[in-house]
């Protein structure tokens, strides 16, 4: 018997991933591959972004969508040819559906050694609760 634990914010992100995976897909890979890790109180996307400026990352979000852009410029100088090429080049976007039970007011984003970390919160009213049980006095019914 296999049992399974139903948490609604990893099955609509696990879904949005994997939408965006075959849709960013393709010969050489995903230009962005992301990482997707729910915590209690949070849920963490890592984004790869080797060799890429910092300033030049920007994350939005916008009516629940979360965009990650970022650009790679050319580094070829006039005396240099170029004879292979197979670092992309130019501006990435990334995009992430967010659940309604994720906090977008308070996302919070960081770069280090290539690779962006969002933090984004849970909301308080989706987080698990314990609900308490009301105790009462057993009364006798007459009939």
């Amino acid at each position: 018997m296999l049992l399974t634990s139903i948490d609604p914010f990893f099955q609509e992100f696990e879904r949005q991933f994997n939408r965006l995976t075959r849709e960013t897909l393709g010969s050489e890979g995903a230009i962005m591959p992301m990482d997707g890790l729910r915590r209690d109180d949070d849920v963490l996307l890592r984004f790869d972004l080797p060799g890429i400026d910092p300033d030049s990352i920007e994350v939005t979000v916008d009516r629940g969508v979360l965009s990650v852009t970022a650009r790679r410029e050319e580094e070829v100088a006039e005396n240099e040819r170029l004879f292979v090429r197979e670092r992309p080049m130019g501006s990435f976007t990334r995009r992430v559906y967010l659940s309604e039970h994720l906090d977008s007011d308070k996302i919070d984003a960081g770069y280090a050694n290539g690779v962006l970390t969002v933090r984004i919160p849970v909301l308080e009213r989706a987080k698990p609760r314990k609900v308490e049980i009301q105790r009462g006095e057993t009364k006798a019914i007459k009939a």
